[in-house]
């Protein structure tokens, strides 16, 4: 049995820090002229991916060294240089010293999350014969991000040119295969998984709304577990907003959560 402690967190913080930097190297493959850049400090992983990415933050803050002032002053350097805000998601294991020095700093909270885990499985059974689940190829970069963005901006059309620039770069991230679902040929659901050190990261997920509640995202979720299982990863992970749909899926697929974390911002004054 794998319990919610410390040495959990490390390793699901491990895995999402490697999927934040892998951002930035895709970035920089895609783009060299692109500013995009990561470092550790104090073990924590900083990326900066853009100024308004949501990858531009830390991870892992306090959870495999003590953090200090002079490690914090040297991170917000990392991003005030760069133009951007100064973002931190942190764990609850990185104990109350990290939150201490954080509010001392003029920190506040500004998002919540649940980390859920469970343990890979063969994840026996096929899905229904008309649904085909499938890893795209580098050239299908195009048709994954479509299939993305018209899942997650239906509803918020302005994000659309945002949410399919990441999907290429999702497509371009090393040691994260992105998978497509179909239904008779029609694809209709997309999701992306991210191997580290035999963790897997779930995330991505998204169908187009006119091929909801129709098996799509099951069969994804089946299929990218049996290729984590045939990877060699013992652990699954997902993140997802507290109380919300996203996590109550993930519940019924048999993750539990890990710990609940906040993303800490720096306030508008900056240090000196």
């Amino acid at each position: 049995m794998v319990f919610a402690d410390l040495e959990l967190a490390k390793r699901l913080e491990a895995a999402e820090a490697y999927a934040c930097a892998q951002f930035a190297e895709a970035r920089k493959r895609i783009s060299p002229e692109s500013t995009s850049a990561w470092i550790r400090c104090a073990g924590a992983t900083v990326v900066f991916d853009g100024v308004d990415a949501p990858t531009t933050q830390t991870f892992g803050l306090g959870l495999y060294e003590e953090l200090t002032a002079q490690a914090l002053d040297q991170i917000e350097r990392f991003f005030i240089e760069r133009g951007a805000a100064v973002m931190h998601e942190v764990s609850p294991f990185a104990g109350t010293a990290t939150l201490e020095l954080l509010c001392a700093r003029g920190y506040r909270p500004i998002e919540i999350s649940n980390v859920l885990y469970r343990a890979v499985d063969s994840a026996s059974g096929d899905p229904p014969e008309n649904i085909c689940v499938r890893i795209v190829n580098p050239d299908e970069a195009g048709l994954w991000s479509d299939v993305s963005a018209r899942g997650w901006t239906h509803e918020y059309p302005e994000f659309e040119p945002f949410v399919r620039e990441m999907g290429t770069i999702c497509v371009a991230r090393e040691q994260s295969p992105c998978f497509l679902a179909e239904i008779d040929g029609r694809p209709g659901a997309a999701g992306a998984l991210i191997l580290h050190e035999k963790v897997a990261l779930f995330g991505g997920a998204a169908t187009i709304p006119e091929m909801r509640r129709q098996g799509l995202q099951g069969a994804l979720l089946q299929s990218r577990m049996r290729y984590a299982d045939e990877a060699g990863c013992d652990l699954a992970m997902m993140v997802a907003e507290a109380g919300s749909n996203s996590q109550r899926n993930a519940e019924r697929k048999g993750f539990r959560v890990a710990y609940t974390r906040m993303k800490w911002r720096l306030g508008n004054e900056q240090p000196e």
